[in-house]
């Protein structure tokens, strides 16, 4: 009987370590990215369960497996949180190409299916190179990636997270 009782509220400690660390983690993310209403939100549910799970670890702290449980869900929270936010997808990247190819064609393939390009000339070591700027949202990050090497496989991408916009044709559809 005793077995069987520990082993519920092991599995108890469990899940509600999960369910914490991936309020947490969506919460820190979210935070990160401006998103402070719905991370305030997320907080609320978080510090309930938080106190919930860190409670029963203590009336048991007795039993090292109980620790064992909790850091396991912690673990596993953190990688739960990160899958789920990798799958939202929220924000926008900018796409920076370097090209040597010296015409337009990437950009124009790009704009057909409707991203924002800017394009200029610039100079690499061995000579000109067509440099792009992209911005797409995150959850199209893949397959804009698999577009401009679809079209230039040797193409230099870098991708990164803006934090601020201003200006420019997207500014009215972001802020929506």
């Amino acid at each position: 009987m005793f077995l069987h009782v520990m082993l519920k509220i092991l599995m108890f400690i469990f899940l509600i370590q999960i369910v914490y660390v991936t309020a947490y983690t969506l919460r820190t993310i979210l935070t990160l990215k401006g998103q402070k209403y719905i991370a305030s939100a997320i907080s609320i549910v978080e510090v309930v369960i938080y106190v919930m799970g860190l409670n029963l670890v203590l009336k048991y702290l007795d039993q090292p497996l109980s620790l064992t449980v909790y850091a396991i869900g912690y673990g596993l929270g953190i990688l739960l949180g990160s899958w789920i936010e990798e799958k939202i997808a929220l924000g926008y990247i900018t796409v920076k190409v370097i090209s040597d190819v010296p015409n337009q064609r990437l950009a124009e393939v790009l704009r057909d299916k409707g991203y924002g390009v800017t394009s200029w000339l610039g100079q690499g070591r061995d000579g000109d190179r067509i440099v792009m700027e992209i911005l797409a949202k995150r959850k199209n990050q893949d397959s804009l990636y698999k577009t401009i090497l679809s079209v230039d496989p040797k193409a230099f991408v870098i991708m990164v997270e803006p934090r601020e916009f201003h200006g420019g044709f997207w500014t009215k559809a972001i802020k929506r």
